[in-house]
């Protein structure tokens, strides 16, 4: 699939010495939702803001359609959107006047009929007469969506889109970006929503301290970093792991009445699953009896909290 955005050698360092941004490398494909995950602070919103032009960087290249951002800015900027993450928009305007005049900004001519469209996919068109300030957050962050929309991006940003709203208009939002993609829209998604790059993105980037940690089809990720864990509650206390289970990731916790497993990996999950079973058949021939097992798959959330961890190491 052909890329929309090559990123090389991307750094930025502020004048009191601080780097948000270090070497980064990164291609996104057209038509792909690309998650980009981290915590606060790693970087996300810069590596936002040099691409849409907000932030100049320090060096490196960024390509979006293929030609240089920095010779051809302008001419390229009116093919991206971008939703900030902060709420400031024109308060006093009314809603359809807003998203309407955001479509002036970038040249193009008066389109009634698609503004009244992204504003009903957007359930705004009840509220396109209402100012923006009457708006809740989470209604003023779907205007700035459909501010973002209005110009009809072929790439689109959303720095941190559902922070602060609610669980239903969450997934509200997650159903509109998927109708994006549907009209061949890439977009590029900040969060620390684990949930949400689960849920939509079909690659996943995770950032830290300005470097991009890993960048991979997001079930690969998880089959590849993925482990299983088992806790297996025994009938009867041990005072220690038997030797006879010296083979297997294991350990004892609670009052030494539930045997943790913790491994596997790869194969999606498969590997680990394969151990459980030859662990319980280690159990039953070692007369050891137990009551109960509860396996759990590592979430993509899981595996983030792994690598910040071994980042930070």
């Amino acid at each position: 699939m052909p890329s929309i955005l090559e990123i090389s050698g991307l750094t930025k360092t502020y004048p009191g010495g601080l780097t948000a941004l270090k070497n980064v490398d990164l291609t996104i494909e057209k038509g792909e939702i690309f998650a980009l995950l981290g915590p606060n602070g790693a970087g996300k919103t810069t590596l936002i803001g040099a691409v849409c032009g907000l932030v100049r960087p320090t060096s490196g290249t960024i390509l979006a359609f293929g030609e240089d951002m920095g010779s051809h800015w302008r001419r390229l900027r009116a093919r991206i959107g971008l939703v900030p993450q902060e709420l400031a928009t024109d308060m006093f305007e009314p809603v359809l006047r807003s998203v309407s005049q955001s479509r002036g900004l970038f040249g193009l001519p008066p389109a009634p009929a698609r503004i009244e469209e992204i504003l009903r996919a957007l359930s705004l068109w009840d509220k396109r007469d209402a100012q923006v300030r009457t708006l809740s957050g989470g209604m003023k962050r779907r205007v700035l969506i459909a501010k973002a929309l209005a110009h009809e991006p072929e790439l689109l940003f959303l720095d941190e889109p559902t922070a602060g709203v609610d669980v239903e208009l969450r997934r509200d939002m997650w159903r509109q970006i998927a109708l994006l993609r549907e009209r061949g829209t890439t977009v590029i998604l900040t969060t620390h929503y684990i949930e949400e790059a689960e849920e939509m993105a079909d690659r996943v980037g995770i950032i830290n301290k300005g470097e991009i940690l890993m960048v991979d089809h997001k079930q690969a990720m998880m089959e590849r970093l993925g482990r299983t864990e088992a806790l297996i509650t025994l009938a009867r206390p041990l005072g220690a792991v038997p030797e006879v289970l010296a083979a297997f990731p294991v350990s004892l916790t609670g009052q030494g009445d539930v045997l943790c497993y913790r491994g596997g990996g790869g194969e999606g999950g498969a590997a680990g699953t394969t151990e459980v079973a030859e662990l319980t058949k280690a159990l039953t021939r070692a007369g050891i009896d137990y009551t109960a097992i509860d396996i759990h798959e590592s979430s993509l959330e899981d595996i983030f909290v792994t690598l910040l961890e071994a980042d930070a190491a």
